[in-house]
């Protein structure tokens, strides 16, 4: 009889896990710019919770955390879809204008992706880190790797490994709530006589947990980019810019970072991208061509090798492109630009399933290469905005009238765009973690597209309630409770594109600078590769400079500590589930703070108060230096635990 695969109660499980990481990846993207791969974590409580059913299996729990992870990997949306209420076009976010955007572009991710698979998974020998790792965990807990006799153990061990990290990463942020612990050091100083600099440092275990994913490569790229920016490009351009009349030192230094080295950092990263999808051009195409050649020669009986049907990706695919076609056409019509709907439709609509399908491709090798959690998804949603708006302004002549609905339009259309991106990054990942355990990739597939709907059903309800609560940068944040707004910096960066292109106010200088610096990184990561040296990626670089040292300062931490854990637990008996329960304790770490922070926007909300846990004044004067003691005292107790329990791993 064959095993349990696709079943109702593995799709409920899935779904409900995922509402839980894709909260944590909503709240996590929208304060510091980075989410994280759920696949594992996933997989482990599926594990624990699967083991009270007698037939359960391990094909089932990979369906479990392929919905899990669909879900989770769609809330990287978030790096375009808060736009709208940044340019001030939404106040809040429509849930069935929301739904559908993540619900369209996420299945045109899953189809796209199909005729890919066995090019980029069954025919390649892309190294597929996170699905890798996935299928490992699932092996594992279902007790047939057989490296040792409590193997079968180990996903309740994982489970613990999750629960630790989220309780000390949520304990961690519930104290600084109280105000008795600081959550951030903060400080503006002058460099020489008429520069300046400064330093904010956010003590988030969340962040560490993502450094601790990311590794020592993209931690090392991000410190070289918060180099360039805080010890270099920030003092330079803060001694020639004067400051404004009244503005204080902190203002001043801020402001120059904000509007001008920023640009820097989105120079760098544009350039990087397009450098990537250079190098990737060649294997993408030929992936292509094999996969149309395997298509007319595989089987159709082998459920190991059996994908959904043509039939059903043209009805799929067509679907989509309807709901892109509706959503377009009546969001164009609500607008100034309602006599040029039927146009802007005719443009948004192949712009969605060309740009698509080519983004689908290259996010889908990137995954492959370095992984879902590394791929540089920020640099394809920034192509992806300056493609979009330049095609409008070509049918659609800008005005001081039309330039807001323009621009609004323009990160309408990109948002379906990028959510195909943000599928296709990780569904080639789920597809080589189902290879690898025998999966049927029809059902995996089928999978997907459950945990595209399960995803878009939850992130309008989450971006709602930290909107309301916090706000956002640069947005109006009209009736917001919290004085201190989310930072949304993708979202940020991609609505000042759309502006920039559309009304021709970009800061081409900073740009430019930007793009040179990039090209430099490029040389440099090249010459280091060729020396088979630590690499840099020219992307991270990018993002560190882009970035406020508050969302890359404990990353960076988190990335040495992944190596220096590394070295501790190389010599010891299992180094390989030694690193594993780092993974583990580093997702519960994100998971834990970020949920924390949900619920706490629930709590802002509802008591209408910007602190609503806090038991001393925010001017408690020890706080700061009782943060940095909390914060330090928590990681070596951590770090700690994990190396004691690897150590009695036999």
């Amino acid at each position: 009889m064959k095993p349990k695969e696709l079943t109702i109660r593995g799709l409920i499980l899935g779904a409900l896990i995922t509402t839980v990481f894709t909260t944590a990846n909503v709240y996590l993207g929208l304060k510091v710019g980075l989410t994280f791969a759920s696949s594992i974590p996933a997989a482990v409580i599926s594990m624990a919770l699967l083991s009270a059913f007698k037939d359960s299996t391990i094909l089932e729990n990979n369906i479990v955390q392929t919905v899990a992870s669909a879900a989770g990997t769609l809330s990287a949306i978030i790096f375009v879809l808060p736009g709208l209420v940044i340019v001030g076009w939404w106040t809040r976010f429509p849930f069935w204008e929301s739904f559908f955007i993540c619900l369209s572009g996420g299945v045109l991710g899953v189809v796209f992706t199909i005729p890919l698979r066995r090019a980029l998974v069954t025919n390649s020998d892309l190294p597929y880190p996170e699905g890798v790792a996935a299928a490992e965990v699932l092996k594992v807990g279902s007790g047939t790797r057989g490296e040792t006799k409590d193997d079968t153990g180990e996903s309740r061990e994982g489970l613990v490994a999750v629960i630790y990290g989220s309780i000390a990463s949520a304990g961690l942020a519930i104290v600084s709530g109280t105000q008795i612990v600081a959550g951030e050091l903060t400080g503006f100083f002058r460099v020489g006589a008429t520069a300046s600099t400064g330093y904010d440092i956010a003590w988030s275990l969340a962040l560490l947990g993502a450094g601790q994913l990311v590794g020592l490569s993209v931690g090392v790229a991000m410190l070289v980019g918060q180099i360039i920016s805080w010890v270099i490009a920030v003092p330079i351009l803060t001694s020639v810019e004067p400051a404004t009349v009244g503005a204080t030192l902190a203002a001043h230094t801020m402001a120059i970072w904000s509007t001008k080295v920023r640009f820097i950092g989105a120079g760098a990263i544009g350039i990087s991208a397009i450098y990537t999808l250079g190098v990737l051009a060649k294997p993408v195409v030929g992936g292509l061509v094999s996969t149309l050649t395997a298509s007319r020669a595989a089987s159709t009986t082998d459920d190991s090798d059996r994908d959904l049907s043509p039939t059903w990706i043209f009805i799929l695919t067509g679907i989509c492109l309807v709901i892109a076609a509706w959503l377009s056409f009546t969001f164009a019509k609500s607008t100034i630009l309602a006599s040029s709907a039927l146009t802007l439709t005719l443009v948004a609509v192949p712009f969605v399933l060309i740009v698509g399908f080519v983004i689908a491709g290259v996010c889908g090798y990137m995954a492959g290469l370095i992984g879902a959690s590394n791929s540089p998804i920020s640099g394809i949603g920034i192509l992806s905005i300056v493609i979009c708006a330049s095609l409008i302004t070509l049918v659609v002549s800008p005005t001081v009238e039309t330039r807001h609905a323009m621009v609004a339009f323009a990160l309408f259309v990109t948002a379906i765009v990028f959510a195909c991106a943000t599928i296709s990054n990780d569904n080639l990942q789920d597809l080589k973690t189902g290879q690898l355990v025998g999966a049927s990739p029809m059902r995996q597939q089928i999978a997907l597209v459950v945990g595209v709907a399960a995803g878009a059903s939850v992130i309008p309800f989450v971006l709602n309630l930290l909107a309301k609560a916090y706000g956002f940068a640069g947005a109006p944040n009209v009736n917001v409770v919290a004085s201190h707004p989310l930072p949304a910096p993708q979202a940020t960066l991609i609505a000042a594109l759309a502006q920039g292109v559309i009304g021709g106010s970009l800061e081409w200088t900073m740009l430019g600078i930007g793009a040179l610096v990039g090209i430099g990184l490029i040389l440099l990561d090249t010459g280091l590769g060729a020396m088979k040296k630590l690499r840099i990626p020219p992307l991270a670089v990018g993002i560190g400079i882009y970035l406020p040292m508050s969302a890359t300062f404990a990353v960076i931490i988190g990335a040495l500590l992944s190596r220096w854990y590394e070295g501790r637990t190389r010599s010891m008996p299992n180094p390989e589930r030694a690193q594993r329960l780092a993974t583990l304790v580093a997702s519960g770490l994100i998971v834990g703070e970020s949920v924390w922070g949900v619920v706490n926007a629930g709590l802002i909300v509802a008591l209408t108060k910007e602190a609503p846990i806090a038991l001393v004044p925010e001017s408690f004067a020890p706080a700061q230096w009782l943060g940095v003691l909390a914060f330090v005292s928590t990681v070596a107790w951590l770090y700690n635990w994990m190396l004691r329990r690897s150590a009695a791993v036999i």
